[in-house]
């Protein structure tokens, strides 16, 4: 586990010692990383995520984590998951990244590993969001231009990044399928905007309190608008999709995959 300190880190050592993928599949940890000036280096990782002891102390050397591992899923940042899939890639080791805030010259680099190790890359791994993605690609072949598309996403006060990772990616669904450019997009709105534009597509990011995630996709026509909305209780919901990921590597060759390919969507 990479980012093994993190919330969503310590929630997926948790979730994998009471849980098993679809296939049957049971999950054992076998090491934990950490950033190097993290205040949790040399501790169990299975008490840090508050399972009781593990033997398996928080490490910041990737070398050292992967002795024995099939697969690492990363929750760090950019610059840890970039750090780590050279490792893995040197080892052979699956990767699954949930890291966001990932520049388009980082998840470049980053895919440049998938030709060397099963590696997936998604800002979300719920299953629910996955299919909220599949969604959103059905309804703006359906609907088409003519209907004015938003995106709105709520998160807890700790979260880093605005928009989030996930509003990104809807994003990217939207622009893609409605063929439509970067400069289209308005992030917020203040002052006196004007009339909103054909094209436009607006995203709309708000924080506060221990929301966990809620995103919501807006098709606004005359007289009628379609909402698809996914909203998450818990950062389980994310561990779950993590490790059902991981599992799915397991058994696959070299390759770039996303979580459309473990859900079979």
């Amino acid at each position: 586990m990479s980012g093994a300190g993190g919330r969503m880190g310590r929630t997926i050592i948790a979730l994998s010692r009471r849980t098993h993928s679809p296939e049957g599949k049971s999950f054992e940890l076998v090491g934990a990383l950490e950033r190097p000036d993290s205040s949790l280096l040399g501790l169990d990782a299975g008490v840090t995520a508050g399972v009781g002891p593990l033997q398996i102390a928080i490490s910041d050397q990737p070398g050292l984590a992967l002795q024995q591992a099939q697969v690492v899923i990363d929750f760090s940042s950019a610059a840890g998951a970039l750090a780590v899939a050279a490792a893995c890639a040197d080892r052979g080791v699956a990767l699954a990244v949930g890291a966001t805030g990932l520049s388009a010259a980082e998840r470049a680099r980053l895919e440049g590993f998938a030709a060397r190790i099963p590696l997936l890359i998604s800002p979300n791994m719920s299953l629910g969001v996955n299919i909220l993605f599949r969604l959103t690609e059905i309804a703006c072949k359906a609907l088409g231009p003519g209907f004015d598309a938003e995106i709105h996403e709520v998160h807890h006060r700790f979260k880093r990044d605005a928009p989030s990772g996930t509003a990104m990616r809807l994003k990217e669904i939207l622009l893609r399928e409605l063929s439509r450019e970067e400069g289209d997009v308005v992030y917020g709105r203040s002052g006196e905007p004007g009339p909103r534009g054909a094209a436009e597509i607006g995203i709309h990011a708000l924080r506060g309190g221990d929301v966990v995630g809620d995103h919501t996709v807006y098709f606004f026509g005359d007289g009628e608008r379609v909402e698809l909305t996914h909203r998450a209780s818990s950062r389980e919901t994310f561990a779950a999709g993590a490790l059902r990921a991981a599992a799915f590597l397991a058994d696959q060759p070299p390759g770039l995959y996303a979580m459309k390919d473990v859900l079979g969507i």
